[in-house]
């Protein structure tokens, strides 16, 4: 069995960072006070050995998107002026004992990963320096991979989309920070996942939209890359 699960709080319509609104539009959230964090915290935790009772098998925390631990580490939304905001160090605070928590419940072998916003697409945000920085101090806490990925922080990003668009942000990552990468964004055809594989730009290629569009798309790239593929008889009927 090899399963994926996402930690996620969705936290815009009711707590975040600080009690600013995402825009102008949109309701105030609450700002989390430290006991808080310290009950979400913990809530991770829960949510990690709900996880393994489960049977899956591999657990990734998300830190990217504009979602609540991302609003902790970019400076362009946290506002706080506590240990948890101003400097590198406190904005990266809420993450790294969040993972440090996750991983001590995880057995050794359980993959942990971590999915994070590699910039902010913004002047004066989240860059990748900053990324760097942070992958070291995960990657001593015990986190296997970075899934690397951008935006989505605050209003107005200007980025250009294209194929393969993020790629460079896992290859500087895998390079700078040694640790294990994934790349993903607009990563749709298998000679596309191979080259970025076979040139040391990712360990791992994550396909999830293209998967949506194309549920086969695993037996395809074998077809393709002309490699062997082990299948249910009752599909392999279905494609002769």
């Amino acid at each position: 069995m090899f399963a994926e699960l996402i930690l996620v709080i969705i936290c815009r319509l009711l707590i975040s960072f600080t009690g600013i609104a995402f825009r102008l539009e949109s309701p105030a959230p609450k700002a989390l006070s430290i006991e808080d964090i310290k009950e979400l915290i913990a809530s991770f935790v829960n949510a990690a050995q709900r996880s393994l009772a489960a049977g899956f098998n591999l657990i990734e925390i998300h830190a990217a998107h504009g979602y609540l631990l991302h609003e902790f580490m970019s400076p362009l939304s946290n506002q706080r002026t506590d240990e948890y905001g101003g400097r590198f160090e406190n904005r990266i605070r809420f993450l790294c004992e969040v993972v440090q928590a996750v991983r001590n419940i995880l057995p050794d072998q359980m993959p942990l990963w971590v999915r994070i916003s590699a910039i902010d697409w913004i002047s004066d945000g989240w860059d990748i320096e900053q990324s760097i920085a942070l992958c070291h101090i995960l990657k001593s806490l015990g986190v296997d991979l970075i899934d690397c990925s951008s935006g989505g922080i605050v209003p107005g990003e200007k980025f250009v989309l294209g194929a393969g668009y993020q790629t460079a942000f896992s290859d500087r990552l895998r390079r700078e920070a040694k640790i294990a990468t994934g790349a993903v964004g607009m990563i749709t055809e298998p000679a596309q996942a191979d080259q970025i594989l076979r040139t040391g730009q990712a360990d791992m290629v994550l396909i999830g939209r293209e998967m949506l569009r194309d549920p086969y798309w695993a037996r395809r790239a074998a077809k393709q890359l002309r490699q062997p593929v082990s299948v249910p008889k009752q599909y392999d009927r279905a494609w002769h």
